[in-house]
């Protein structure tokens, strides 16, 4: 009987695996639930008219029309639980009763999510929520929802606050002055400001280059602290309580780029660590599962961090291996996941980035990154020569 492989997460290192199975095991059945999301373009997507849906999601019955029908399902649901004793996972079905999925292999791939907003210990008041369409927290129908309505308050809006001074504050940032920093209000000129609660990527080598594209941009970079609180004024703006700052800043639109969180809850806690990451062997098999069966990538993982390159040096390692032990082999360590490679695109002509402690030029990273952020490699993910 042929074995059965379920991957949870249908993003870039799911995808990945997935195809790759199916092009080197002839036997492998796949099972899958996600809807594809080319979220590093998320960023530039906010910008009205500069990001074709069909360019940054594909429904993934289409990835994988070529192969036979017997040979792979797609399971639109999400993880509720699973028991690595039994080898079975729990999906919850969007209007209909759970479905359990029993496996031979199951690959982790759910990826992470936005973290919550905390305001000493407690949320956000949810009056005044951000909008954050950077992961797929929620159903395809309900991410290109909020997609496009931030696209049409982007529009409208004459005052852009981003909070968040990591890669992804930074990238929106750039993007929105871009498009739209340093033109007046006639011409179609919004004020972009930054937020963080430190220097902008951490003090990373190249965080006072990003701070110089930035300037270019017209973007107000502030670093007093982080955003305490926020709630909606009468007149729909938002009011936003910085730390450092002696007053409140109001704003049309506010956007947060403020940590993330893995999709790891629907687990048992013991394969997870203090951070609810999973822990990995060198194989990228989940420690703790006696049957060595279950295996995880990406942002599950985050190791050593959580990056695109990275996930997909995993996927391809983890696939190989998964492929080893279907035919009877023994695993090989997966390499090539701890390069030290940091790239954050500053619009669409430029970036800043390095190799190790090397700083790389800014038109390299434009080339690999601030082009097109990665969107030409959609195909790959769509028919399968990814893997």
């Amino acid at each position: 009987m042929a074995p059965t492989i379920v991957i949870l997460g249908g993003a870039y290192g799911g995808l990945h695996i997935a195809h790759y199975l199916l092009k080197y095991n002839k036997e492998a059945k796949i099972i899958l639930s996600s809807h594809f999301f080319w979220n590093l373009a998320s960023v530039r997507a906010i910008v009205p008219g500069s990001v074709e849906d069909k360019q940054i999601f594909v429904p993934l019955a289409e990835a994988f029309a070529r192969y036979p029908e017997d040979r792979v399902e797609v399971i639109i649901g999400s993880a509720e639980a699973v028991d690595t004793a039994a080898m079975t996972v729990t999906v919850a079905m969007p209007g209909a009763a759970d479905r359990s999925l029993s496996y031979d292999q199951l690959v982790l791939a759910t990826g992470s999510r936005n973290a919550q907003l905390k305001q000493q210990g407690n949320p956000i008041a949810s009056a005044a929520s951000p909008v954050r369409p950077w992961k797929a927290d929620d159903t395809y129908e309900e991410i290109i929802a909020l997609l496009h309505s931030t696209q049409d308050k982007v529009k409208a809006a004459k005052h852009i606050v981003i909070a968040g001074g990591g890669s992804t504050g930074v990238e929106v940032a750039a993007e929105l002055g871009y498009a739209y920093g340093g033109k007046s209000v006639e011409k179609g000129g919004k004020e972009i400001v930054l937020l963080s609660s430190g220097e902008v990527l951490d003090g990373d080598i190249v965080a006072s280059s990003a701070r110089n594209e930035l300037k270019k941009l017209h973007v107000d970079v502030r670093t007093t602290g982080a955003v305490t609180a926020a709630r909606t004024l009468p007149d729909g703006r938002t009011e936003l309580t910085v730390e450092g700052a002696g007053e409140p800043v109001v704003t049309d639109l506010y956007l947060a780029a403020v940590g993330m969180t893995p999709n790891t809850d629907y687990l048992d806690a013991k394969l997870l660590n203090a951070k609810k990451y999973v822990e990995v062997d060198e194989f990228f098999r989940v420690k703790g599962v006696p049957s060595n069966n279950v295996w995880a990538v990406g942002d599950v993982v985050s190791k050593p961090r959580a990056a695109y390159f990275i996930t997909t040096k995993q996927a391809a390692g983890a696939a190989k291996n998964i492929n080893f032990v279907l035919q009877g082999n023994a695993p090989v360590p997966v390499t090539g996941t701890d390069l030290d490679i940091f790239a954050v695109a500053t619009g669409p002509s430029r970036g800043v980035g390095r190799f190790g402690s090397w700083r790389l030029p800014s038109l390299a990273v434009w080339l690999a990154k601030g082009r097109t952020l990665g969107m030409q490699r959609m195909s790959g993910y769509l028919d399968g020569s990814v893997a």
